[in-house]
C-alpha cells in the first residue's frame, strides 16, 4: 500500500513579485498532499512567480509560505532540501559537468558534513538515470547535450533528491509528444509507488487535465479556479482564463475532459465540399 506524503504546503494571502512589481496578488492555495497537482494558465499569469516562491527562490512581498503549517523561510535549508524539491524553468548547469555528476548534486542534501557517499546514494543516481532513459548519457557533458535530452538529466536530478513534495516548472518544455508522455508517465509512476506530492506547471491543458489529480487554473495573478480536472476545465473556465472558445468532450481513453480550441478557421468537411461544388 503506498504510503501518501503527510506534508502539507500552503500559500496564504500570498503576494509576490520582483522588485516593484507585483506578479501574485493575496493568492490563497493549498497543495493536496500526495497527490499531483498541475497549475494552468495564460503567459504571464504568475504560474512559474508561485513555483519560486512556494519553494523559498523567491521572498513574498505579503503573506506567507507554509511548510506543515511552518513559514518555509523558518525552515534550515537542507531541511527543507530533504522535503521539498524544485526543478525551476530553464536551469543552468555549470560548465562541463558530465551528467552523471549533475544528477549526484541532488544527493547533497542528504549528505551531512562528515557523511561519506553510500551505496544508497548511488542507488538514488542510478534509479533516476533509469527512470529517465539517460543512463547511456551519464558520462557526457551536459552542454552537449539536446534540448530534450538536458531536460530529461535535470528531471534525473530532481528525482535523485528524492523528497516528499516535488515541483516542477514545465518540466515538459523541449520534449517531443512521445517524451512529454514519458515524463508525465514517470511522475504519475513516482506519485504511485512513493506517495510523491507533485506540482508542476504545464501549458498543455489536456495532458495536464489527463495526469492531474488537482487542476488549479490562474488568471492576473491569482487562483480564478482550482479542483478536479472535470471540474475546472470547462468552455467557461477556458474562456474566461485564456480569451479562448472551445469545446469540452470526454477523453474516450482517460474519461477526462479534453479542450477542443475554436478559431477563426475550421477544416473544411466532405458536406462543405460537395456544397461548393458548381
Amino acid at each position: 500500500m503506498t504510503v501518501r506524503s503527510a506534508h502539507s504546503l500552503t500559500a496564504s494571502r500570498l503576494s509576490a513579485g520582483y522588485g516593484d512589481t507585483e506578479i501574485l496578488y493575496e493568492l490563497d492555495l493549498a497543495v493536496p498532499p500526495g497527490r499531483i497537482t498541475a497549475i494552468v494558465g495564460a503567459n504571464a499569469c504568475g504560474k512559474s512567480t508561485l513555483l519560486r516562491t512556494m519553494s523559498r527562490l523567491l521572498s513574498p512581498h505579503r503573506g506567507h509560505v507554509l511548510l506543515d503549517g511552518k513559514s518555509i523561510h523558518r525552515t534550515p535549508p537542507r531541511e527543507l532540501a530533504r522535503t521539498l524539491g524544485l526543478l525551476p524553468q530553464s536551469p543552468i548547469a555549470p560548465e562541463g559537468i558530465t551528467v552523471a555528476d549533475l544528477v549526484s548534486r541532488g544527493r547533497h542534501p542528504h549528505q551531512g558534513l562528515f557523511s561519506r557517499w553510500t551505496r544508497k546514494d548511488d542507488e538514488a543516481v542510478d534509479g533516476a538515470l533509469t527512470a529517465t532513459k539517460t543512463t547511456e548519457l551519464a558520462e557526457r557533458p551536459v552542454d552537449e547535450l539536446s534540448g530534450g535530452q538536458r531536460q530529461r538529466v535535470w528531471i534525473a536530478m530532481a528525482l535523485a533528491q528524492q523528497t516528499e513534495i516535488l515541483l516542477l516548472d514545465e518540466p515538459t518544455t523541449f520534449l517531443d509528444i512521445s517524451h512529454q508522455v514519458e515524463v508525465l508517465d514517470l511522475l504519475t509512476d513516482l506519485n504511485h509507488a512513493r506517495g510523491t506530492t507533485v506540482v508542476m506547471v504545464l501549458h498543455d491543458l489536456n495532458l495536464a487535465a489527463r495526469y492531474a489529480d488537482h487542476l488549479v487554473a490562474m488568471a492576473k495573478g491569482r487562483v480564478h479556479v482550482s479542483g478536479k480536472p472535470e471540474d475546472v476545465l470547462t468552455e467557461e473556465n477556458v474562456r474566461q482564463v485564456f480569451g479562448l472558445e472551445s469545446r469540452i468532450v470526454t477523453d474516450p481513453t482517460s474519461g477526462r475532459p479534453i479542450m477542443l480550441p475554436i478559431g477563426r478557421h475550421r477544416m473544411t468537411t466532405a458536406q462543405d465540399f460537395k456544397e461548393d461544388r458548381p
